[in-house]
């Protein structure tokens, strides 16, 4: 019973976290556009650019958490 509510737990978390990386993509979306001359000012982020966002922000946290695991290992 104790590794269900675990799970919740946990999937509530990962679910926050991937609500903020929407987030984050919608409006790194929306910059890429309006800088590409897609979108106009004001206008939001479509969904194709909202998950071009996502992606790189995927690509970038990843990215650090290499590098941050690489320095930790250099320390051992």
């Amino acid at each position: 019973m104790s590794h269900m509510i675990g799970q919740a737990i946990f999937g509530l978390i990962i679910g926050r976290l991937a609500r903020l990386l929407g987030l984050v993509g919608a409006w790194l979306g929306g910059v890429i556009g309006r800088a590409t001359g897609t979108y106009g000012e004001g206008h939001p982020a479509g969904f194709f650019m909202a998950l071009l966002g996502a992606v790189i922000m995927l690509w970038v946290c990843s990215g650090s958490a290499r590098t941050s695991s690489r320095k930790s290992l250099r320390r051992i």
